[in-house]
């Protein structure tokens, strides 16, 4: 779905912006992790000794550049997101949460910038697309959610056919 662009000038401020506001943006996902995980998420941006952190931070930078571009394409980055804070039994709530911290981080870092060129109505415009996004995290999350309740009933049903199976052989004396 493409989304009409924010105007250049929103835009450009968002741009030259844009390395704080990821930067603040990350940390405010974090914050919802207890302490010494969020040192290890911030800090360590190895795929490979840090996967969750890393795959938060490459999908977070690639959500704002869509957004940017007024695109809708950020279903794959929002799932990589979503799919480790369903893993990690985080309620819908605390799981997409991280999209509405975008608002408030844009808001803040650019309140003068905004007030100063009057950009009141592109800032809403910018901030329903978030609002959209949001929507889509729920639904991305719930099946995840969903998906993993599934596996789990599937796990306990093998186990309980194969504990029956065992039963059964022990009954007839192998």
């Amino acid at each position: 779905m493409k989304e009409r662009p924010i105007l250049m000038e929103l835009k450009n401020l968002l741009s030259e912006k844009r390395s704080a506001i990821l930067g603040k943006w990350f940390d405010a996902i974090l914050s919802i992790y207890p302490a010494e995980t969020s040192n290890l998420m911030k800090n360590n941006k190895n795929q490979f000794t840090n996967p969750a952190g890393h795959t938060i931070l490459h999908s977070i930078e690639k959500i704002f550049e869509e957004l940017l571009e007024g695109r809708w394409e950020t279903r794959f980055e929002l799932d990589n997101i979503l799919r480790i804070k369903a893993v990690q039994d985080f309620t819908p709530s605390e799981a997409t949460q991280f999209i509405f911290h975008l608002k408030k981080v844009i808001r803040e870092e650019l309140k003068n910038e905004i007030q100063a060129h009057n950009l009141f109505d592109e800032l809403l415009r910018l901030e329903s697309q978030i609002d959209r996004m949001a929507l889509l995290a729920f639904d991305i999350f719930m099946k995840c959610r969903e998906k993993i309740y599934e596996l789990k009933a599937k796990g306990m049903t093998s186990d309980l056919l194969m504990e029956e199976g065992m039963a059964y052989r022990r009954g007839l004396g192998r």
